[in-house]
């Protein structure tokens, strides 16, 4: 089972995960992160990385956020890989702890 990037992650994008990844699994799109789950070896390196713990693994993900399994999966397919940490979004402090942002998701 995969990692899987959660809504927290939205309007956010730390790439603090993307730094510590030794199969390099993320993918980017304008303000989320993904990781592809036929790339990730499981480690775990990326959870404890992540700023806002929007990092899960597959298994223990919470219901609320199932449909990122989903969402993972198409969009690490659609977006391009990233493999150098950047700055996060200039408005990330300010949505770091803000729930309930999905409808914020940009493809």
């Amino acid at each position: 089972m995969a990692y899987v990037v959660a809504e927290p992650c939205i309007k956010c994008k730390y790439t603090d995960c993307v730094e510590v990844c030794p199969v390099d699994c993320f993918y980017e799109g304008p303000n989320f992160l993904v990781i592809h789950p036929d790339e990730c070896i499981d480690c775990g390196a990326c959870e404890p990385a992540c700023p806002t713990k929007a990092i899960f693994p597959e298994e223990s993900l919470p219901a609320k956020w199932n449909e990122y399994v989903q969402l993972n999966s198409e969009l690490s397919k659609a977006w391009p890989n990233i493999t150098e940490k950047k700055d996060p979004l200039p408005e990330a402090e300010e949505w770091k702890d803000v729930e309930e942002k999905r409808d914020k998701l940009e493809r």
